[in-house]
């Protein structure tokens, strides 16, 4: 992403070095050969118009990584879905099951019941599958949501006093597991807060 620049004195008592060519490479030696290096790729999701998810991949991520974090976004995104929609958009419920059902329900209620929704970008990185036991598994996961906004979901106008997630990032905590259909849900969610030591790790 920031390109940098070489900046090479100039001196007429050296000439200018020759560019480089492949045949300076050693014959028969691959270790000089350029190796390709994965480089992690970001990737945005419209929510709605004003709102969106960006999540940052890790460089590397086999299939089951690839469908953990695909929940992990769609739950994320899909809260976020139904509270501008009013509730009207119920996806986010098939990323989740078990305990995290009844939990992100509840998250997305209190935004209806207390007649509040958002605006800006919520962030996620720092994605990393920490364990793996036959169908279960346990991701980590920062999220910055000091980008979005909590609003008067009846004037469209930004509250007084902002909750404390508009602030700080923190660490997202998600029990998954691989049903018969080899699909990764989330069964269960925990967070950690500023200043645990679990989510220092998420500053930047």
């Amino acid at each position: 992403m920031v390109a940098l620049a070489l900046l090479v004195p100039v001196g007429c008592s050296s000439p200018a070095p020759r560019p480089f060519t492949p045949d300076d490479l050693p014959v028969g030696d691959p270790s000089s050969a350029q190796q390709a290096v994965p480089t992690p790729r970001v990737e945005t999701v419209e929510v709605s118009p004003g709102v969106r998810v960006v999540v940052e991949w890790p460089a590397v991520a086999d299939r089951d990584t690839t469908g953990m974090i695909d929940a992990f976004r769609d739950y994320r995104a899909g809260s976020f879905k139904s509270v501008v929609t009013g509730g009207q958009d119920t996806a986010y419920l098939e990323t989740v099951q078990d305990g995290a059902s009844s939990d992100a329900y509840r998250w997305v209620r209190e935004f209806l019941d207390q007649r509040r929704s958002v605006r800006g970008t919520s962030r996620l990185y720092a994605l990393n599958v920490v364990s793996v036991t036959g169908r279960g598994a346990e991701l980590h996961g920062c999220v910055d949501e000091t980008g979005m906004r909590l609003l008067d979901a009846e004037t469209g106008k930004a509250v007084r006093r902002q909750p404390d997630w508009t602030r700080k990032p923190f660490l997202q905590v998600a029990g998954l597991r691989r049903g018969d259909d080899g699909v990764w849900r989330i069964k269960l969610l925990r967070h950690a807060e500023l200043p645990s030591e679990r989510a220092k790790g998420c500053l930047r």
